[in-house]
C-alpha cells in the first residue's frame, strides 16, 4: 500500500500526551486507510522519537501492540503512563476516552521533522 511516511510522522505529532492512536486512524488520515501495515512499519523505524510518539500508536482494539520491534513493551506502556494512560493486561483502559483521531492536513503542511 503506498502511503508518505514522512505525511505519517507529521499527523502523529499532533496526538497529544494522554492520547493515543490507532495504526488505521494514522493511514486513514494520510490518505490510505487500508495501509495499517504499512504505518506499524513506520513505527518501528521511526527515527524522530520521542519527538514523533510512536509510542502513543496502538491497535484498533486497544491493544498495546509492538513497540521497537516488540522488545521494548514494557518502555511502551510505562511512557503512556506517565502520560495519564493506564494498560492493563496489555490493553488500554478506557481506550475511547484516550482515543485520538482529529488529524489536521492543514496543520501538516507547515511542520517540519527533526
Amino acid at each position: 500500500m503506498k502511503i508518505d511516511r514522512n505525511l505519517v510522522y507529521k499527523l502523529l505529532k499532533q496526538v497529544p500526551k494522554g492520547k493515543v492512536t490507532t495504526y488505521k486512524a494514522l493511514a486513514k488520515a494520510a490518505g490510505n486507510s487500508k495501509a495499517s501495515r504499512a504505518v506499524g512499519q513506520f513505527m518501528r523505524t521511526n527515527p524522530y522519537a520521542p519527538i514523533v510518539p510512536c509510542h502513543r500508536v496502538v491497535y484498533s482494539d486497544g491493544r498495546i501492540g509492538g513497540f521497537a520491534g516488540k522488545t521494548r513493551i514494557n518502555d511502551k506502556i510505562k511512557m503512556l503512563e506517565e502520560e495519564g494512560v493506564m494498560v492493563k493486561n496489555g490493553v488500554i483502559v478506557d481506550f475511547q476516552k484516550h482515543y485520538f483521531d482529529n488529524f489536521s492536513i492543514e496543520k501538516v503542511e507547515n511542520e517540519t521533522l527533526p
